[in-house]
């Protein structure tokens, strides 16, 4: 059995969304000031790097992040590999074959290179269709994730994948780093902060991925 750890890290050089807090990290006490025990500070916002969207983060009153079942974002999992070629994912692009019985979708594509690009944020990744994300709701998958900030097309306006998704409960994981996962079945296991305060739209999640044998 392989684990991968499909987490991107967070540190003051990760890209955010434009318009998201930035991300810093301070040193509240330290030890070689004097203090007892190394204490940092942390701000960001809670869809940083590796991150969940709860359903409240597009529909007021839904579910929020704190309440997201725990058997949606444990268990098995498809990662189906996208050409780089392709900017956006279409129903053309799922198989039948991939997405049968697939209780939890990964997308991965060119964005994973993203990551170790240090020029910041990248406006061109692939995302996924609306008309996509209903195929994949009509075929009761729990939770879909891609490798890059949103699911969606960068300023789309009126949100359309997101609440294909979300409004049927289904679990969205954004910023996932697959650059080192081969295409096939896995299990994952993607537990985000349980955070309770605010809105409860999302929260930064470690997310790993073991292989089945």
């Amino acid at each position: 059995m392989r684990i991968y750890d499909v987490s991107v890290p967070i540190s003051a050089q990760t890209p955010t969304y434009p318009g998201d807090p930035g991300i810093e990290i301070l040193q509240w006490s330290a030890i070689h000031e004097g203090a007892a025990a190394n204490v940092s500070l942390l701000h960001f916002g809670a869809h940083t790097a590796t991150h969940v969207d709860a359903p409240a983060h597009f529909i007021e009153g839904a579910g929020r992040v704190d309440r997201l079942p725990l058997d949606a974002l444990i268990g098995p999992a498809r990662v189906i590999s996208i050409a780089d070629e392709v900017d956006v994912i279409t129903p053309d692009h799922l198989s039948r074959q991939e997405i049968e019985r697939a209780e939890r979708v990964l997308f991965k594509t060119r964005n994973s290179s993203f990551w170790s690009d240090s020029s910041g944020f990248r406006k061109d990744f692939t995302y996924l269709s609306a008309n996509a994300a209903e195929i994949l709701a009509e075929a009761g998958v729990k939770l879909v994730g891609i490798d890059y900030l949103s699911i969606e097309e960068f300023k789309s306006e009126h949100h359309e994948t997101h609440l294909a998704l979300l409004s049927r409960g289904i679990i969205i994981i954004e910023g996932l780093d697959l650059s080192e996962v081969p295409a096939g079945a896995y299990e994952i296991i993607c537990l985000p902060l349980k955070i309770a305060g605010g809105t409860g739209d999302g929260a930064p999640a470690r997310t790993v991925l073991r292989t089945l044998d």
